[in-house]
């Protein structure tokens, strides 16, 4: 086995560039000597210090922290090291199992939507109250809708990390409904898990009138003068702007065929 191993060297070996190893040196970290020609020679405790280095650094420890362990190391200091470092990795497991959850969760609701077979049928249905984030804006264009996603997403990336794992939905500017208008919205949202704390709107509770359509969005426009009818028929009163609910969307699916959109209007008896 060599004493000496050159830059080169510990760069493949670790797969660390050059640069990083230069770095560590700079801190003071690594020591290595020099050939007379100016090249730089890593010694076995070189080493066995990169090791620790590439394992702490891998827990995103901060190179203070590496510095003061590598230059006070005791066994007390490495216990504490030690622990900590389970510490961060249970917190790991613990985001990786949550993340699992909720795909499982989002495997279950597409696999259910997608089999969903009673459409274009007007419903009453009761809906608890929902917990969501929004972003209040007045759009017209798929185009514009598609741009506040993306900074509702930009804004609460931590809990919008997966795609598709949330329910999206839109909110309808009702007067404009009234007068045929159908694609003026006025807020985008992502409905949040029931124990979610970190929110910033409520869908209130109450009897929805519901329908459920697959294809386009602009079979919208087809399916809520019905509704509306309906609505009038019999004696309800709208509380509130209608929602669209894209459950299957651009996001699942490429085939406009295979959306699956519901249109909720809170209603009560006049």
């Amino acid at each position: 086995m060599k004493n000496y191993y050159k830059i080169n060297e510990i760069s493949n070996l670790y797969n660390i560039g050059k640069d990083s190893l230069r770095y560590y040196e700079k801190l003071g970290l690594l020591k290595p000597k020099r050939e007379s020609n100016g090249y730089r020679l890593y010694s076995i405790q070189d080493i066995w210090k990169l090791n620790i280095i590439k394992d702490l650094r891998s827990l995103n420890f901060s190179m203070d922290k590496i510095k003061d362990y590598l230059e006070n190391r005791t066994v007390s200091n490495t216990l504490d090291i030690l622990n900590e470092e389970i510490g961060i990795i249970t917190e790991k497991i613990n985001e990786l199992n949550f993340q699992k959850n909720t795909i499982k969760a989002r495997i279950k609701s597409l696999t259910e939507d997608f089999a969903i077979t009673q459409l274009e049928e007007i419903e009453i249905k009761y809906l608890p109250e929902r917990k969501v984030i929004m972003l209040n804006d007045q759009f017209t264009k798929e185009e514009e809708a598609d741009f506040l996603i993306k900074k509702l997403h930009k804004k609460y990336e931590d809990k919008l990390y997966l795609l598709g794992n949330n329910y999206l939905g839109v909110t309808m500017n009702l007067s404009d409904v009234y007068k045929n208008i159908y694609n003026s919205y006025n807020s985008v949202f992502f409905v949040l898990n029931k124990n979610d704390k970190d929110y910033d709107f409520i869908l209130p509770e109450s009897d929805y009138i519901v329908l459920q359509y697959r294809g386009g969005y602009e079979n919208t426009k087809k399916y809520l003068p019905i509704m509306l009818e309906y609505i009038k028929n019999n004696n309800f009163e709208i509380l509130s702007n209608p929602i669209e609910m894209y459950k299957i969307d651009i996001h699942e699916t490429s085939k406009p065929s295979e959306f699956l959109t519901e249109l909720q209007i809170p209603i009560r008896r006049i």
